[in-house]
C-alpha cells in the first residue's frame, strides 16, 4: 500500500538522493533549479515521500524562496521524481498536491515550480506572465508556474533567489 508521509531526513535522505540519480542522472545538478537549491536547505516537515512498504518510491521536496525587491516569501516545488516501476498512476501529482497542503497549513503565501503544465496544472499550477520570475539562470518561461497558496502568487515578480 502506498503512503504519502512527511520527509524523515534520517530515513528518507539516502533513498531520495538514489532516487533523484535514477530518475535524472547526473545532469540534474547543473539545471537552473539547481542554482537555487544549492544555497538553501529543504523543508522536511513539508517534503512528502511516497513510500510503499517502507520503500521510497517517489518524493517532492520543497524549498524556501523570496522574489523581488519585494523579498516576497515562497516555496519553490521540486524535484518532483517517482520510481520509473510506478508511473502511470499520478504519482508525482498526489505527492506534489500533499505537499502544497502541508506548505499552505505552514502559512505560506505561494508555490512556484518548474514542469509540465499539462500534469501540474491539476494542482492548481498557472503558468506565470512571460519574464515575471527571473531565475538565475536560463530557464524556459513556458515551464515556470505559480499557485497561489495563502495569498496572491499573481504579484511574485523578479529575480527569485534562496533566502
Amino acid at each position: 500500500m502506498i503512503e504519502i508521509v512527511p520527509e524523515t531526513p534520517a530515513l528518507h535522505a539516502d533513498a531520495i538522493e538514489d532516487l533523484f540519480d535514477r530518475t535524472f542522472g547526473p545532469g540534474h545538478f547543473a539545471k537552473t533549479a539547481e542554482r537555487l537549491r544549492e544555497y538553501s536547505a529543504s523543508l522536511p516537515a513539508i517534503n512528502r515521500v511516497a513510500v510503499d512498504g517502507g520503500k521510497v518510491i517517489g518524493v517532492c521536496r520543497v524549498w524556501p524562496l523570496v522574489v523581488g525587491e519585494a523579498r516576497a516569501r515562497a516555496l519553490f516545488f521540486g524535484p518532483v521524481a517517482v520510481d520509473p516501476a510506478y508511473r502511470g498512476q499520478f504519482l508525482s501529482l498526489r505527492i506534489t498536491e500533499a505537499a502544497l497542503d502541508a506548505g499552505k497549513a505552514a502559512g505560506w503565501p505561494a508555490a512556484i515550480l518548474i514542469g509540465a503544465h499539462r500534469l501540474f496544472g491539476k494542482a492548481g499550477f498557472v503558468v506565470a506572465p512571460k519574464h515575471s520570475l527571473i531565475f538565475p539562470g536560463p530557464q524556459d518561461q513556458g515551464r515556470v508556474m505559480v499557485r497561489d497558496l495563502a495569498g496572491d502568487a499573481a504579484q511574485l515578480e523578479g529575480l527569485v533567489t534562496a533566502p
